[in-house]
């Protein structure tokens, strides 16, 4: 079975593991499933064996860098990688190579994490899933009949897979957590601001978020950790002390008080009965460790979607209007036609939504300060067919996402049990703004508590 990131960097502290033959064990794994998920554009194993023997001689002369260093990991296509392809899935930019990394690649590789390659992804982090792109979706390991939500789609099929130990991914509506649920990882959007989005392909400057994906919170924790921190070279970037989000991992939930959102899934969008289980298992979890659990009353889903798709497509259209003018028919139907759409909208709307996003805010801000953490569905059902999603399929259902990228705040999915076919099942963790410390905490304590993190699909091994 592939190893956690921690369990993985445990052996290779005491010498037990070498970074070279877990790099080959992985890459050679993906390489084989591939055929099947889809989930990497391209391999990179030179460099990842460069990575690797690097990281293997360091562990020989015990010079660590830290618990990334020998890790195998992967890229989402829309993080830009010095002399690599990043091409956003998308037939605009199949000949993009980047002369400079992000910031968040060159975060993971200065910790000495060792890059396979670069992960499938919506096209353009929104056009999916699309099958007139040069490559195909990404499926999710569970079933690959099955889709894996948000455009962070290769991510979490990788990882599912056990082929990656983590993997970047990006956040503008959900495309993070969203893909965690429905294929059983652990995945955090930070709080806007506490990364750096250098060198990644935008969707929304207004929403867009980076962070990772990974099999447990504890690792996603491990991941995040490097990347955080002011960047002055990111606008959006929050010019604030680089946050201790590791130290207080075990710290447990005694005493933390847990809002549960129970409106969103149980009358503005009702789940199905295995996400609600899931729901109602974190709340029990959660409750017997010690936690104070109330219920919380928000505004609508509804409003938040409205806000959140509309503020989306606005932003989106003004990243791709010039290409728009001169690429029109190089992009997928399904982009295409999006942001088509998109070009309807006008100044009015988009300052009503903004206006309208501020009062939801207020609302989401009043409601914590009762609470430490929220709790939501992480998706509003498990994978349903990748033939099912249609190009207007987001806009058509509320997600459970939506609403804390336009607050901003930390979101975490975890999984939380299994529903019907065997397939998983996700639950949010919401916490403040700038405290995704505590939200990875929580996260941590409902996965010590629980056995779901020792069931892997089939392929995993």
């Amino acid at each position: 079975m592939t190893p956690t990131i921690a369990g993985a960097a445990a052996l290779i502290a005491a010498k037990k593991l070498s970074p070279v033959e877990l790099m080959k064990e992985c890459l050679a794994k993906a390489e084989a499933l591939n055929p099947e998920i889809h989930a990497f554009i391209r391999f990179t194993p030179d460099l990842a064996l460069k990575q690797a023997q690097a990281a293997e001689a360091r562990q020989m002369a015990g010079t660590l860098k830290g618990k990334l260093d020998g890790i195998p990991i992967a890229h989402k296509d829309i993080y830009e990688t010095a002399g690599i392809p990043t091409t956003a899935h998308s037939r605009v930019l199949e000949n993009h190579v980047p002369k400079t990394d992000a910031a968040a690649v060159l975060a993971w590789a200065e910790a000495g994490a060792v890059t396979l390659g670069k992960l499938a992804t919506h096209e353009f982090a929104w056009g999916g899933p699309s099958f007139d792109l040069p490559w195909p979706p990404a499926r999710n390991p569970w079933d690959t009949s099955r889709f894996t939500a948000g455009s962070s789609s290769g991510t979490a099929a990788a990882v599912a897979a056990g082929v990656i130990l983590g993997g970047t991914g990006s956040d503008t509506g959900g495309s993070i957590r969203g893909p965690a649920a429905l294929c059983g990882t652990a995945g955090i959007k930070p709080t806007f601001g506490l990364c750096s989005r250098v060198g990644v392909l935008p969707l929304s400057h207004s929403l867009d978020t980076v962070g990772p994906l990974a099999w447990t919170t504890e690792d996603c924790a491990l991941l995040l950790d490097p990347l955080t921190g002011y960047d002055p070279a990111d606008p959006s970037s929050a010019n604030r002390p680089k946050p201790d989000l590791i130290s207080g991992l075990n710290g447990g939930v005694k005493s933390l008080r847990v809002g549960v959102i129970r409106h969103f899934h149980e009358t503005d969008a009702p789940v199905t009965p295995g996400v609600a289980a899931g729901i109602a298992d974190v709340t029990k979890t959660l409750e017997d460790l010690g936690a104070i659990v109330t219920d919380v009353t928000l505004p609508p889903l509804q409003d938040f979607n409205a806000v959140g798709w509309l503020v989306l497509a606005a932003d989106a259209f003004a990243v791709h209007e010039p290409w728009l003018r001169t690429k029109y028919r190089e992009y997928g139907e399904f982009l295409r036609e999006r942001l088509a759409l998109a070009a309807t909208i006008t100044a009015a709307d988009y300052l009503q939504a903004q206006r309208r996003r501020r009062e939801l805010c207020d609302a989401v801000a009043r409601a914590m300060q009762r609470c430490d953490i929220l709790l939501t569905a992480g998706a509003l059902s498990e994978a349903p067919p990748i033939t099912v999603p249609g190009k207007w399929t987001s806009f058509e259902a509320p997600n459970f996402t939506n609403p804390f990228n336009i607050t901003g705040q930390p979101g975490l999915t975890v999984c939380a049990g299994f529903g019907e076919g065997g397939l998983p099942v996700g639950v949010q963790i919401i916490g403040r703004p700038f405290e995704d410390a505590t939200v990875l905490r929580a996260g941590h304590a409902y996965e010590q508590a629980t056995g779901w993190r020792a069931r892997r699909p089939a392929m995993a091994g």
